[in-house]
């Protein structure tokens, strides 16, 4: 059993599969390609390795244990297969170019090696490819995929298995600490990973926020949010089991959608997987290399409010709210006209989360290059914060020079009122970014509707 991003022994059907056998070799590789890559997150290396501790003392008490290894992916999985003599390998399937390409490699590795890898479902609620058009490999636009999602017949939920059997003569390897892998340091305020911490979580905010979540979501300051999403991505927690066991209480179809959304967006990457770095639908877009404005916008010091308190939000807690993303999206594609690659990139440099499918193409989304039906709407950060944050709570909270301002005051401070604090003036006039913004879009609609000239003939 290869556990991947589906780290728990509730509703894990790989994990119920793998232990139909007399022994089994529950195991977590890590992989060196990941870690190369993403090594500067230490927030999520964090919350991975607090989920592997979890996950060791959950299978201990059905009387396994984890069996760790690091190094080429593909290969470490087969040789330990070799060692304990497997005759199937069962890990639960993933949507990445990445994670498909390792699959591939991995199964034709153990083909050769008379070995047989049945994957299974477990890190959505829905699989991609089990719900398309006619003649697509995809939804593209989330509406009909949602009314087909509601509609579907679910799996049933796969129940913990009662004891595991480890062959004696595989050691369990040792966990790897964050100094070891080379990490910077871990948000100050992250969450706690694992199965267990994931389930206090959610019945928690269950119990306190889910009936008004609809109307409170979009509440900067409230924070009425979940705040699931890393043990969602990590499958601490079973996107399937959260629908299923919560999805019948009062207020819970507007959360329930947002499960309906990654899956939206799961079944995109897994059909288009370079829409990863790739856009997904090329608009033309020119973006401006502005590393003054990226490096304001990282830092939390763009002189814009909400978004100043979203980015350090970011780098405190590893976490950002929704809401809070899209504006901060916006202003970078849309006011600074950087690449969404840029944004999306610090994001999965900081975020406990990051997950590639809903972070790429949630980024795409607000870029205008995604599946958006209005591409050339731009978020006004002041608009914004003044709506989602009317007492300027979430920012005083994120920036503590602006705390304690006057409502009318804090989402556009007096220019001596940001000198006497400390707090820079805005990098930009909003006005004229957007302004700007929708000039060179009108300009390129133009373009694109002018005829192409072949010769003496026009070409529409």
């Amino acid at each position: 059993m290869v556990f991947t991003r589906d780290l728990r022994v509730r509703d894990n059907p790989a994990l119920a599969a793998a232990a139909q056998a007399d022994q089994v070799v529950p195991l977590f590789v890590f992989d060196d390609v990941i870690l190369r890559r993403h090594a500067v997150n230490a927030t999520r290396l964090a919350f991975l390795l607090s989920s592997l501790r979890d996950l060791d003392a959950s299978l201990r008490e059905l009387g396994g244990r984890l069996v760790t290894r690091r190094g080429q992916w593909a290969r470490t999985v087969l040789q330990l297969a070799a060692q304990a003599d497997a005759g199937q390998i069962h890990l639960a399937g993933d949507v990445s170019g990445y994670a498909q390409r390792r699959l591939a490699r991995l199964t034709g590795l153990a083909a050769s090696a008379r070995r047989e890898v049945v994957v299974h479902p477990g890190v959505m609620v829905s699989e991609p490819g089990a719900l398309a058009p006619p003649g697509q490999a995809s939804y593209q636009v989330f509406t009909p995929y949602y009314r087909k999602w509601l509609a579907a017949p679910r799996r049933p939920l796969a129940a913990a298995p009662a004891r595991l059997a480890v062959p004696g003569s595989i050691g369990s390897g040792t966990l790897p600490d964050l100094a070891g892998l080379r990490t910077g340091r871990p948000a100050a305020d992250a969450p706690p990973g694992g199965e267990r911490a994931g389930l206090a979580r959610l019945r928690q905010w269950t119990a306190g926020r889910l009936a008004g979540y609809e109307h409170a979501r979009d509440d900067l300051a409230a924070d009425a949010t979940s705040r699931l999403s890393p043990y969602l991505h990590f499958g601490c927690l079973s996107p399937l089991a959260v629908a299923s066991e919560f999805g019948s209480l009062a207020g819970a179809g507007p959360f329930v959608r947002q499960l309906a959304w990654r899956d939206f967006f799961c079944q995109l990457l897994a059909a288009r997987p370079r829409a990863a770095h790739e856009d997904y639908r090329d608009r033309g877009d020119q973006w401006h290399d502005d590393p003054d404005g990226l490096g304001a916008w990282q830092s939390g010091q763009t002189g814009y409010p909400v978004v100043d308190a979203a980015m350090r939000q970011l780098d405190r807690e590893g976490f950002m709210h929704n809401r809070a993303r899209m504006i901060v999206a916006s202003f970078l594609t849309k006011d600074l006209s950087v690449d969404w690659r840029a944004g999306a990139a610090h994001f999965t440099a900081l975020l406990a989360d990051a997950d590639t499918a809903c972070n790429q193409l949630n980024w795409q989304w607000v870029a205008g290059t995604g599946t958006d039906p209005r591409p050339h709407r731009i978020f006004n950060p002041t608009v914004q914060g003044k709506r989602f944050d009317p007492r300027g709570e979430y920012v005083g909270r994120y920036l503590p020079e602006l705390a304690g301002l006057a409502q009318d005051q804090v989402h556009d401070p007096a220019p001596e009122t940001r000198r006497a604090r400390g707090y820079p003036a805005p990098i930009l006039d909003h006005a004229a970014a957007a302004a700007a913004w929708r000039s060179r879009q009108h300009l390129r609609s133009q373009r694109s509707r002018q005829p192409r000239r072949t010769g003496r003939v026009a070409v529409p």
